[in-house]
C-alpha cells in the first residue's frame, strides 16, 4: 500500500488558517495559555495589548492561510496569493488589534492616589486635637473616603469644619482649615 501525500499550495493555505483558528479558539477559551511559553508580546506605553499578543496573532495566521487560500481558488499564484494573504492578516490582526485597545480604554479604576487628594475639601468628622490626628471625609469622583489627618500647624480642628488638604505623609493627610 502506498501512502502518498499530495500537498497543494490551496491545502496548505487551508492548513495554515485551522492551525491559527485551533490557536484562536484556545486562547479564546482559556485565556493567554501560550503568554508563558515565551513572550513576545511588545508591551504598549499603558499596559494593554499588544500587538503580537496570542489571539491578534492567531487572527492574522487564519486569515493568512484563509485569503491564501481564496486567491488559491480564484487562479493566484502562490507567491500573489500569499500576498493576498499577508495583506489580509495585517487587516484582521490590526482590527483585532485597534478593537482590543479601544476596550481596554474603557475599563475604569477606582484606584485613588495620594496626588490625588491634594487641593480637594474635606469635611472633618472626628474633630482634630491640638498636636494630635482626626479624620476627615473626603470625596473624589463618585467615592467617598475616610483619611487620618492632621493640621498644617498642629492647631486643633473641630468636627464638621471644611478643610483644605495641602499635602499627604503616607495615609495620614495633612489639612489647612477653611
Amino acid at each position: 500500500m502506498s501512502f502518498s501525500l499530495d500537498l497543494s499550495a490551496f491545502t496548505v493555505f487551508l492548513g495554515i488558517a485551522g492551525i491559527g483558528f485551533i490557536f484562536l479558539l484556545i486562547s479564546l477559551m482559556f485565556g493567554e495559555v501560550f503568554y508563558h511559553l515565551g513572550h513576545f508580546d511588545v508591551a504598549t506605553d499603558h499596559g494593554g495589548p499588544g500587538f503580537f499578543s496570542t489571539r491578534i496573532m492567531s487572527v492574522f495566521v487564519t486569515a493568512f492561510g484563509g485569503f491564501g487560500a481564496v486567491g488559491i481558488h480564484y487562479g493566484l499564484s502562490t507567491l500573489a496569493s500569499s500576498g493576498v494573504g499577508f495583506l489580509s492578516g495585517l487587516f484582521f490582526g490590526g482590527l483585532i488589534y485597534a478593537f482590543a485597545r479601544f476596550l481596554y480604554g474603557q475599563q475604569a479604576s477606582t484606584d485613588v492616589r495620594s496626588a490625588d487628594l491634594i487641593g480637594i475639601t474635606a469635611r472633618v468628622i472626628i474633630a482634630i486635637p491640638k498636636g494630635g490626628v482626626g479624620q476627615v471625609r473626603c470625596t473624589i469622583g463618585e467615592e467617598q473616603m475616610d483619611k487620618v489627618a492632621r493640621s498644617h500647624d498642629n492647631s486643633g480642628i473641630p468636627e464638621n469644619s471644611l478643610v483644605h488638604v495641602e499635602q499627604t505623609l503616607g495615609d495620614i493627610v495633612v489639612v489647612r482649615k477653611k
